[in-house]
């Protein structure tokens, strides 16, 4: 019996041996492979650039993410079931960026929506109108390229007929407006409406919400905004045209700094999915 047992012990004595000479020659070559693939890694990126190749990123041309971009653009303003016609941008903040601001109009311009108006109720982009639509031509010319002429913008002044700059055929108009659009329109409106009264013209009980109606669109030739986007704390319309936000929907957003297209998407997709039940 004590012969089994010495045996048994050296059967396993030596397979423990065999096990550890294997572990060992395992990793050693095991490390050997790595290392060679490492250094094929390094190699494959350090060559080409120390040869001067571009890599693949960078090959790829400008005007492809153009076309890319300009055919999601399309793509997206198709797919919501619901697109406004009309888009205000009501900037509630301290400080607006220019260049934020004419991204929004670009992509509004190219899912396919024909107005947008771009209003503070400090009247800072009335005052900076020529500098807000440099911007807007830079970025449709830096994001759409040479496909820029195919989303071509009006400006309107005072929110008017008034044409201050077009560019080829308009598609998109861009409407700038401060608190005296509003307003003014409406004095002005109750001034006429006053004077035929007192000419003879019309009596009093002529006048009615139709009349006024009438008469304000005489000097604002564009739709009403379907949508306002309103960006920054305050929550407040801040006297963005009151007449004609009747049937408006409107979406708070935090700020308009640093905004992505996804995030003017999504409140489209949020427009697109609300239910107006224009006063039923």
């Amino acid at each position: 019996m004590a012969l089994v047992y010495e045996f048994v012990w050296r059967l396993l004595h030596a397979l423990l041996q065999l096990h550890r000479t294997l572990v060992t020659w395992f990793r050693s070559h095991l490390w050997k492979w790595n290392g060679r693939l490492w250094k094929r890694a390094i190699a494959a990126l350090i060559v080409p650039l120390a040869l001067g190749f571009p890599n693949h990123k960078k090959c790829v041309p400008t005007t492809g993410k153009r076309v890319g971009r300009r055919l999601r653009f399309g793509a997206d303003g198709k797919a919501l079931e619901k697109l406004p016609l009309h888009v205000g941008l009501l900037i509630a903040e301290e400080e607006p960026r220019y260049s934020d601001i004419a991204n929004l109009v670009v992509w509004c311009m190219a899912v396919g929506i024909s107005y947008v108006s771009v209003y503070d109720n400090q009247g800072v982009f009335r005052r900076n109108n020529s500098r807000l639509m440099e911007e807007i031509l830079r970025q449709q010319q830096e994001q759409l390229g040479a496909d820029g002429s195919k989303y071509s913008v009006e400006f309107l002044s005072n929110g008017c007929d008034k044409q201050d700059h077009q560019v080829l055929s308009c598609q998109a108009v861009v409407n700038v407006l401060s608190p005296d659009d509003g307003r003014q329109g409406i004095v002005e409106a109750a001034q006429k409406l006053c004077r035929s009264v007192e000419q003879r013209e019309r009596t009093a009980k002529d006048i009615d919400v139709t009349v006024l109606d009438s008469l304000l669109r005489e000097t604002k030739n564009i739709p009403d905004p379907d949508l306002v986007l309103k960006f920054g704390p305050v929550q407040s319309t801040l006297g963005f045209l009151p007449w004609h936000i009747r049937l408006t929907e409107f979406i708070s957003l935090p700020t308009h700094i640093d905004i992505s297209y996804e995030d003017l998407l999504g409140a489209l997709q949020s427009f697109a999915g609300c239910e107006q039940r224009f006063g039923k």
